[in-house]
């Protein structure tokens, strides 16, 4: 049963997901105590656009259950919310889940990790990001380096989030996305300096990344560095770029 709320999840299917939830309510014993399909059904109606019946199943679990222990479906009532961009809401079920004694993991941590990221709430992604390993011992992925840097930069402060992405990149946590991040928060606040060398990292790790160049290339106009966007033109022409009319930067056909 929790795989066909899954497939009527990816398909958006809620006329079949409903008729599968109750299907599941008449079939399967104690349906409440099955957190796998309970959590499926949570997610297919978020999926489906129905997150108000996401909440209905999942506030009627946690009724059924004081509370409810399992991360699982904590998490996946975090996604539902932020699928929607329900970042409020995100932050607010992560304290419940916490207050309710509820251990969270790694997804669950990155899921409100990305919702203060957009709502830019920095100073409570930054505490949560921190209980990572100190409460949790979890060990912080790319994925939640990337959120946190790409937060502060949204918030302006790129030196901060610099700092944390130099810290981490000899361990393999910060990707291209992530510096690509740190270079456009350089271009609005005009920081050439941190953005070239943002650039640089990024260049190093996806060399034929065209985006990259673009990018710089705008940091160099808003600074009126009309010879430093020349010798970047000659380096990408060096290496297999050209441009096209819509002035963006294509790889040519070898």
């Amino acid at each position: 049963m929790t795989a066909v709320v899954r497939a009527c999840g990816e398909t958006a299917n809620a006329d079949l997901g409903g008729e599968a939830h109750g299907h599941a309510i008449r079939r399967v014993r104690d349906v409440g105590s099955d957190v796998f399909l309970i959590s499926a059904l949570v997610d297919m109606y978020a999926k489906c656009g129905l997150v108000g019946h996401a909440e209905r199943v999942f506030r009627l679990v946690l009724r059924a259950n004081d509370g409810g222990d399992d991360v699982v479906l904590w998490t996946a009532m975090l996604n539902a919310y932020g699928r929607h961009g329900q970042c409020k809401e995100v932050i607010q079920t992560y304290d419940q889940m916490v207050a309710f004694g509820v251990r969270p993991d790694d997804l669950a941590i990155l899921a409100v990790l990305s919702a203060c990221q957009h709502a830019g709430e920095v100073a409570k992604g930054l505490r949560y990001f921190e209980s990572m390993r100190a409460e949790y011992g979890l060990v912080p992925t790319p994925e939640h380096y990337g959120c946190v840097v790409n937060m502060l930069c949204r918030a302006g402060e790129v030196a901060r989030a610099w700092e944390i992405a130099t810290r981490e990149e000899c361990g393999g946590n910060i990707g291209v996305s992530t510096w690509g991040a740190l270079l456009s928060a350089c271009c609005d606040c005009r920081n050439v300096e941190l953005g070239r060398l943002a650039a640089r990292k990024a260049i190093e790790l996806e060399p034929r990344n065209a985006g990259i160049y673009v990018e710089l290339s705008n940091l160099y106009a808003s600074a009126g560095l009309w010879e430093e966007i020349n010798k970047l033109r000659e380096v990408m022409k060096d290496r297999g770029f050209e441009k096209d009319v819509g002035s963006t930067w294509v790889e040519q056909n070898s």
